[in-house]
């Protein structure tokens, strides 16, 4: 279990609009101006677009594998995860949800029929 740098890349950029980008030596993945992920310069964290009003039960549910903001990002709609707590599939979900955040409905819609996600709150 675990996933690396290649493989958060390969699941952000097969998204439409996606693109990566270096900021202050973290890699972060974007639509337009918007960070939908992001990981830490030593690569074990990954940071991620996630509701504000979700992310406590997130946490509480998996304390192994996800943790809160950093006290500067706790007004984002943000969390983070421990790249070595998931496996490929998982990072799938983390990234296609994070990016759903930042893009139209009918675009995430339509890519979430494509690649079989569900989305609940529709």
């Amino acid at each position: 279990m675990g996933v690396t740098l290649a493989d958060i890349r390969r699941e952000a950029l097969s998204l439409p609009r996606a693109y990566e980008a270096l900021v202050r030596g973290r890699v972060k993945f974007r639509v337009q101006s918007l960070v939908f992920a992001s990981v830490s310069k030593d690569e074990t964290l990954m940071g991620f677009g996630f509701p504000k009003d979700e992310r406590d039960a997130l946490v509480e549910a998996e304390p192994h594998k996800f943790l809160m903001p950093e006290p500067v990002d706790m007004r984002y709609h943000w969390a983070r995860v421990r790249l070595e707590a998931i496996d490929e599939d998982e990072l799938a979900e983390i990234v296609f949800h994070a990016w759903r955040m930042v893009v139209p409905k009918g675009l995430a819609r339509d890519v979430a029929l494509k690649q079989g996600f569900v989305i609940l709150d529709e």
